[in-house]
């Protein structure tokens, strides 16, 4: 498999607050990357870094070859690292499809028939093709993110960020959106995940990144991390919810 992200030496500050600290890891293409670890320790952070919402610091963020840092079509790479975020971030005054069909026309220079051919590929993915001519206040929080990864998969990126995708969700819609990402999961997709779902981690993903303090304290397959983990940050993070 080929590397699609590296990331060297990534640092971000507020201030005099720096947030994360020398951060490197890769991602394979094919790879479900998730990204553990306690509120606060920087996992957020450093996925909006990756996605440029906010600008690091310091450091290389390699996407197929080029330092996107260097950049100068930000739109054009988040087209194929797209983000899928805790809020969902839907147009509230669109419907569905509109929501889904504006980032394929305006980006990707899409007619609008082919657009909508499009959206409506992904959302039937997803399971909301019923639901094109709705507003998102008249969806749950389960199905306003499922429009949410039905927009950013309509990009056809080659990642997508899911930035902790069910944090903001009633617990009987977290497994409906879980659900839809275990099937892109084997399907292939490339996936940075950043999530507090400790099962979804364990059975979902190839790599695990334990992040404490802004610094990624361990990283390894699943059956490393869950078990076997060798640090004692891991240790005392992850037996706060296994043993939950």
């Amino acid at each position: 498999m080929s590397k699609i992200i590296s990331i060297t030496g990534l640092k971000k500050s507020f201030g005099e607050n720096e947030v994360l600290k020398n951060i490197n890891f890769s991602v394979n293409t094919g790879d479900v990357t998730c990204i553990i670890g306690a509120s606060g320790s920087g996992k957020s952070t450093m996925l909006r870094c990756i996605n440029l919402l906010e600008e690091p610091t310091g450091g290389e963020i390699i996407y197929n070859g080029e330092n996107i840092l260097e950049t100068k079509d930000i739109p054009a790479y988040r087209a194929k690292v797209s983000m899928v975020f805790q809020s969902f971030n839907l147009f509230e005054n669109m419907t569905v499809l509109k929501n889904c069909t504006i980032g394929l026309i305006r980006v990707l220079g899409m007619d609008k028939d082919t657009a909508r051919a499009e959206a409506e590929k992904y959302l039937e993915k997803v399971g909301m093709l019923p639901f094109i001519n709705a507003k998102p206040r008249q969806l749950s929080g389960g199905q306003k993110q499922r429009v949410a990864i039905a927009r950013a998969l309509a990009m056809q990126p080659d990642v997508i960020l899911f930035d902790e995708p069910t944090s903001a969700l009633d617990p009987q819609m977290v497994g409906e959106v879980l659900e839809v990402m275990r099937r892109l999961a084997k399907e292939g997709l490339t996936m940075i995940v950043v999530t507090h779902e400790m099962a979804f981690a364990r059975d979902v993903a190839n790599h695990v990144v334990f992040m404490n303090d802004g610094i990624i304290c361990e990283e390894g397959t699943p059956e490393e991390i869950f078990g076997n983990p060798q640090k004692p940050e891991t240790k005392e993070f992850l037996s706060r919810f296994l043993n939950g």
